[in-house]
């Protein structure tokens, strides 16, 4: 849609007829922030009414089971929620790209060399020539083009930020030199390249997953080349709860080599039966062994171990609890994952600063608010960024405003699940 006409229906008619179908009572809301996001792009790419224009949203996503499991091919439960990432965009007939996000600086692009550049490891602009690396790798013929972005993924927080931004950058670019022919399943292993190959963290599979498809999926990782997906349905508010993330404001940062740890303990495990990750070994035999993998690897790869083995089968736990609406069984097993998740997989402190352990003490609140009832644990990778509750919706109005007076104003938010995926809006 040309630029002049797309700022005129956003201000109008609001797009009811594509923006509802994502959104749903939110729509409005989008419009105009949509319409923000097109006067914002001509601020810093100007372009005349006439350039043909286009949206594309993508959600971030919460982890509802398996903490840790994806990258040693387990099982994951996780969901899209209603704060997204969004872009305008116009072809600009270059070899270049450029990516504006709101408060950050030009990512920059050269299509003529798309080889990893290790001064742009854990930049965003890595993610962006990844993307544009692997779709080049598979025979696509990627162009140039100009974006701007805004976003209401929370950063460092266990949304999935960065996992949102890449799978947007590939549905970009799928709409323009694809001919659309990715699946989410594509996307999200077009976005988990450059996230491991170029932005060097070595992450599983499930964020992106997570983002590109929408709704609640659980995802079986066995064949990490062709993960099975299955939706599963869950209305929160029919089971009298909703879903807060509390954001403990620290940062991710220097926290690469933490992440890293948990895979490379987990692999190490894993090569004690002559395996690279432990869901090709059984439990059985790990524990028949734990002398020898304590000997071999240490205590805490050790305990890592153990918490992938139980957290898995906790996932297959959690979906049949929910199909059956078994929300009480739901909520036990989520206070179960949270205490491995502490006590084995050690993902809650670094315990290299004793002085600041930001999520182990907002657990520490949230439990005491919640007193007995709704279920707490740590969320997404862990050492920083958030936590996540279930909380009665009786409970919600002093539950949000018992952990904002102790971690600021705005920490808690209260999110909905969203059935859309990585989407273009207006093509």
């Amino acid at each position: 849609m040309r630029r002049g006409e797309l700022l005129r229906e956003l201000e109008q008619s609001g797009l009811p007829e594509r923006l509802t179908p994502v959104y749903g009572k939110d729509a409005p809301g989008a419009a105009y922030r949509l319409r923000e996001l097109v006067l914002e792009y001509g601020g810093t790419f100007p372009c005349g009414d006439e350039a043909e224009t286009l949206l594309f949203s993508t959600p971030g996503r919460t982890e509802l089971g398996g903490n840790h499991t994806d990258h040693q091919h387990g099982h994951g439960l996780a969901a899209s929620v209603d704060l997204d990432t969004i872009a305008c965009v116009v072809p600009n007939g270059s070899r270049t790209i450029r990516i504006k996000s709101r408060h950050h600086r030009m990512a920059e692009v050269d299509l003529g060399d798309l080889s990893i550049r290790k001064e742009e490891t854990g930049n965003s602009v890595s993610l962006v020539r990844g993307v544009a690396a692997r779709l080049t790798q598979l025979g696509y013929p990627v162009g140039g083009f100009d974006a701007y972005t805004t976003t209401r993924v929370l950063r460092g927080s266990g949304l999935s930020s960065s996992a949102a931004f890449e799978v947007l950058a590939a549905t970009i670019m799928n709409q323009l030199f694809c001919g659309g022919a990715l699946t989410p399943t594509d996307l999200a292993k077009v976005g988990q390249y450059a996230e491991n190959v170029y932005f060097g963290k070595p992450c599983g599979l499930m964020d992106q997953l997570s983002c590109a498809t929408g709704g609640v999926i659980a995802i079986d990782f066995r064949n990490p080349e062709d993960p099975r997906l299955r939706q599963v349905q869950v209305d929160l508010e029919s089971f009298g709860h909703a879903l807060c993330i509390i954001d403990t404001r620290a940062s991710h940062a220097d926290l690469t080599a933490d992440y890293a740890a948990i895979t490379r303990e987990m692999r190490e495990v894993a090569a004690c039966f002559g395996r690279e990750v432990l869901g090709d070994v059984s439990f059985d035999r790990f524990r028949e062994n734990l002398a020898a993998v304590r000997a071999t690897c240490g205590d805490r790869a050790a305990l890592r171990a153990y918490h992938f083995f139980r957290d898995d089968r906790r996932v297959l736990q959690q979906c049949d609890a929910l199909e059956r609406g078994d929300f009480d069984e739901f909520l036990h097993l989520v206070r179960q994952s949270g205490r491995s998740s502490f006590m084995y997989l050690q993902n809650v402190s670094n315990y290299r600063e004793s002085r600041s352990q930001p999520v182990a003490f907002l657990l520490a609140l949230a439990e005491d608010l919640l007193d007995g009832r709704g279920a707490c644990r740590v969320h997404g990778g862990g050492f920083a960024g958030t936590i996540q509750a279930f909380v009665p919706l009786d409970m919600l109005p002093g539950f949000v405003s018992g952990m904002e007076a102790v971690a600021g104003q705005g920490a808690c938010h209260v999110l909905s699940f969203r059935s859309a995926g990585s989407v273009p809006l207006v093509c």
